[in-house]
């Protein structure tokens, strides 16, 4: 069974937007935040709507940046849809599933335990550079 799901990567200058999360899968990891998108849902409504429940943010949804599929229990296969987000309003605060929340500077995500595959991610679709590039703004 297949799971639709999304993510929001939402930087702020040379900081990304991380939740360590409180519950399977991926317990006590680092991730973006986000979750499955309900019946009748947009992905773009449903990202806004784990946005503010994880991190007490509201955000303008922006372009898909990437799609990953993870494995999950009992066979079912997590279908993420992760577009690029910036936070409009809010305090920042974790809730919901996310046993924290906090920003992260992109420079020291490698040394961050993160969730499986998200380093990689972010390097394929550009979010951060590649190890040995500089990046000259």
């Amino acid at each position: 069974m297949r799971v639709k799901c999304v993510g929001a990567i939402v930087l702020d200058g040379d900081l990304i937007l991380l939740v360590k999360r409180g519950r399977p899968p991926g317990l006590g990891l680092w991730s973006l935040p986000g979750g499955r998108v309900e019946a009748g849902e947009s992905d773009a409504e449903a990202l806004r709507r784990e946005l503010a429940e994880e991190t007490g943010l509201s955000v303008e949804v922006g372009p898909l940046a990437g799609v990953v599929e993870r494995p999950g229990p009992g066979g079912v296969v997590y279908e993420i849809h992760d577009y690029l987000a910036v936070a409009r309003s809010g305090t920042l605060a974790a809730g919901d599933d996310a046993a924290d929340v906090r920003w992260c500077p992109l420079a020291e995500l490698g040394r961050w335990p993160l969730t499986e595959g998200l380093l990689e991610a972010l390097t394929a679709w550009s979010v951060i550079p590649r190890p040995g590039s500089s990046s000259t703004g």
